[in-house]
């Protein structure tokens, strides 16, 4: 930050301070100080006592960012193409395009840096601090802030944000993308219309949430959807939609809720269709449960391939204590998963759908038989011929799902 904005900056946090200004009530009064203390920065200047600003414009804009934005980040937040921003140490700012990571042009100070992370925090009601030292919380434009300090951290606060400003809001846009098929957004379509069970794999940052977001977008307009999560990152534009995040802990250790306890409170209020925005732990027995009940639901799930990830899926429910054991959940994710939906981030940084396999619902072993559906073969997702083993919720919803899966 060049010496006359730091100069005006100052000013202006001072006048907050001093004239007890809310910037949450009245957003124009930032406006209002920055145009002040620069026009008298300005007449100052002329008279010799300060360095001229070149361009005025610049200089409000860079003011104006450091007092109600997130200051040398802001360009990045607002750059439609930069996808994720991080910060390894003040010095060490990295943002990431297309699935591309490059070093910003950006030299933070340590204070600056704490408080930026207090901003972003601000109108989250979460913290961090040396008893709470990992903080997740959603920014107000949708983005995902994760928080780490020392000394967990080696020396410095490391910093991440995901933001989520290009939403991808269909199937159909990911066709265009070159994620999908058409035929293979098709039959997605149709099995969301049926009410299938989707489990949507892959590494971080292959597109997870955005699928799932895309895959809820074909729901029925009458359906409730009700999403849990553990930070909010689904941003659903479904008429009849509840959605819910997990709660920390307060200074004393109290209040926290968890997804476990969210998964039993959504099925309390007449949800249609069950979301968990990501599967991690014992939680993942909760929503096999309420989905073998006969609710319609999805989630997602790290895994390296569809086939892993019903075999994480048959592992993580035996985290919820020692009397679940395998011979329950594996049959159980055999009858309530009907289709695992299978993403990744090539090395070109193109988010794409790998594979769709559809579990049997037959165990073969300690293993749950799936049939792959659609593969990819080089540059193209392609049926494979076979069709779903179970098309008993398709013919209720009256489609006919053998269209969509021959091969061509």
């Amino acid at each position: 930050m060049s010496s006359a904005v730091s100069v005006i900056t100052d000013r202006v946090r001072e006048r907050i301070r001093s004239e007890r200004l809310d910037l949450r009530r009245d957003p124009d009064a930032a406006e209002r100080l920055v145009r002040e203390e620069l026009r008298s920065y300005a007449e100052r200047s002329l008279a010799g006592s300060l360095p001229r600003i070149a361009d005025e414009a610049h200089a409000f804009g860079q003011v104006l960012a450091g007092i109600t934005g997130y200051g040398p980040l802001q360009p990045y937040f607002d750059d439609p193409t930069v996808e994720e921003i991080w910060i390894n140490r003040p010095d060490a700012v990295f943002i990431a395009r297309a699935g591309v990571s490059e070093r910003a042009d950006v030299r933070l100070t340590d204070e600056q840096v704490r408080t930026l992370v207090e901003r972003m925090l601000q109108a989250t009601g979460r913290r961090v601090d040396l008893s709470s030292p990992f903080v997740d919380a959603s920014l107000p434009d949708g983005s995902r802030l994760h928080v780490v300090i020392p000394d967990v951290t080696r020396s410095h606060w490391a910093v991440n944000v995901r933001k989520f400003s290009q939403r991808i809001r269909s199937l159909s846009r990911l066709v265009e993308l070159g994620s999908l098929t058409p035929q293979a957004a098709e039959f997605l379509r149709m099995a969301v219309l049926a009410g299938c069970n989707i489990l949507v794999s892959g590494a971080t940052q292959s597109g997870k949430t955005t699928m799932l977001g895309a895959l809820l977008a074909g729901a029925r307009s009458s359906e409730r959807i009700v999403t849990v999560e553990e930070t909010f990152e689904l941003d659903l534009h479904a008429p009849d939609c509840v959605a819910m995040q997990c709660r920390t802990p307060n200074l004393e250790g109290l209040g926290e809720i968890s997804l476990r306890r969210l998964i039993k409170e959504a099925l309390r209020m007449r949800p249609d269709r069950l979301v968990v925005g990501e599967v991690r732990e014992a939680e993942s027995l909760d929503l096999l449960i309420a989905l073998n009940s006969g609710l319609p639901g999805a989630c997602s799930l790290h895994a390296n391939s569809a086939r892993d990830a019903l075999v994480k899926l048959s592992t993580l429910p035996l985290l919820a204590g020692r009397n679940i054991d395998s011979a329950f959940v594996v049959p159980t994710v055999a009858s309530a998963i009907d289709l695992v939906v299978h993403c990744e981030l090539t090395p070109g940084g193109q988010r794409r759908v790998a594979e769709i396999v559809a579990p049997t619902g037959r165990v073969e072993g300690s293993g749950i038989e799936a049939d792959t559906l659609f593969q990819r073969a080089g540059d193209r997702l392609v049926p494979t011929g076979l069709h779903p083993a179970r098309v008993e919720k398709f013919v209720s919803a009256g489609l006919d799902v053998r269209i969509v899966t021959e091969a061509a």
